[in-house]
């Protein structure tokens, strides 16, 4: 991996960031990683450009280089409000997409076009209008883990942490039957919700899944809590019912991370993807995080010196069609409004 130098001015320069992140790295694997972390932020002032770093990307790239830190939504929202000229998007291709959709005028560069996600890939454009076609008058909730092309056959779009209030808001229109997809389980928790609230509303639901959250099973919970006595569990909405029902606490990653540090908790799990936790942890040296991971292949594929790459060139660069940019920017901007 090591094609540039580490030097003694490197070291000095990434000496505080490797003291926070040393429980994660050897001094070995920081040689490799710190020249990466100089030339990145380096390039990135030259060209005028801003890394978006998703909750999910390891401590060096979410710590080393993101600007704009958080999950999905937040971060093409925040990069809108950048005078940046070009968008580097530590994520997946979904988010990449996002971005161009709210900041049209920028630059979006995706550091690996193959970084994809299963819950995206698991409904297209075509398949969504053959099922709105078997639902006929059902509004259609998708979540921004999509495609451009299916947000743009969306009525609203939802994050994991506003959909409950998206499906609440259409209910209080006049809706009873409603489409959420592409992710069955978020759908289910909100349904459970809804009844729990007495909400008259159906939710009609794409049976698709993220590969990791899926994954997650309430013995993962229960032998978790019977080898650490009191630690606190955190479940994203990603997660099966199930499991939802064995945690303490449930939420967005943007949720989770509030959760984390306003309270304190002593020791901490969360039911989400393996960088996440390290990132908390980073931040939270106080709440010791323990438990189970489930690693997010497409996530992981974005590294320092794919960004690092991208920068030089400047590309892959991400288009969407201005046509169906515009059809999907009104869904967004809906559930900006609703929520």
């Amino acid at each position: 991996m090591t094609s540039l130098k580490y030097t003694d001015e490197i070291a000095q320069e990434t000496a505080a960031l490797y003291e926070k992140l040393q429980p994660q790295f050897s001094h070995e694997r920081w040689e490799d990683l710190a020249p990466y972390i100089v030339e990145i932020n380096r390039l990135k002032k030259e060209k005028n450009a801003v890394i978006l770093a998703h909750n999910y990307m390891t401590s060096d790239v979410f710590y080393g280089v993101g600007d704009i830190v958080g999950d999905s939504l937040g971060l093409a929202r925040m990069a809108a409000q950048s005078d940046a000229d070009m968008i580097i998007q530590a994520g997946v291709h979904f988010m990449a997409e996002t971005s161009k959709i709210l900041c049209p005028e920028k630059k979006v560069i995706m550091p690996d076009m193959e970084a994809g996600c299963s819950l995206a890939e698991g409904i297209t454009a075509e398949e969504l209008r053959a099922f709105k076609a078997k639902h006929p008058g059902a509004p259609v909730v998708t979540y921004v883990n999509t495609t451009a092309d299916v947000k743009a056959e969306s009525d609203v779009c939802c994050t994991s942490s506003n959909a409950y209030k998206i499906i609440e808001g259409l209910a209080n229109e006049g809706h009873k039957r409603i489409i959420m997809a592409p992710d069955q389980y978020l759908a289910k928790n909100v349904a459970i919700e809804a009844k729990k609230n007495g909400l008259d509303v159906e939710i009609i639901i794409w049976e698709g899944s993220c590969i990791v959250h899926e994954r997650f099973t309430p013995q993962d919970v229960k032998d978790l809590r019977a080898e650490h006595g009191n630690v606190v569990v955190l479940a994203h909405p990603e997660c099966p019912p199930e499991v939802m029902a064995e945690a303490d606490y449930t939420g967005s990653t943007a949720q989770m991370d509030d959760f984390i540090k306003t309270n304190q908790p002593k020791k901490a799990i969360l039911m989400t993807e393996c960088s996440m936790s390290d990132n908390i942890a980073v931040a939270n040296p106080d709440v010791e995080m323990v438990g189970t991971c489930q690693m997010c292949p497409f996530m992981k594929r974005i590294t320092l010196p794919k960004i690092l790459k991208a920068l030089q060139s400047e590309g892959p660069e991400v288009i969407v069609d201005p046509a169906i940019a515009e059809r999907a920017r009104h869904p967004i901007e809906r559930m900006l409004k609703m929520s």
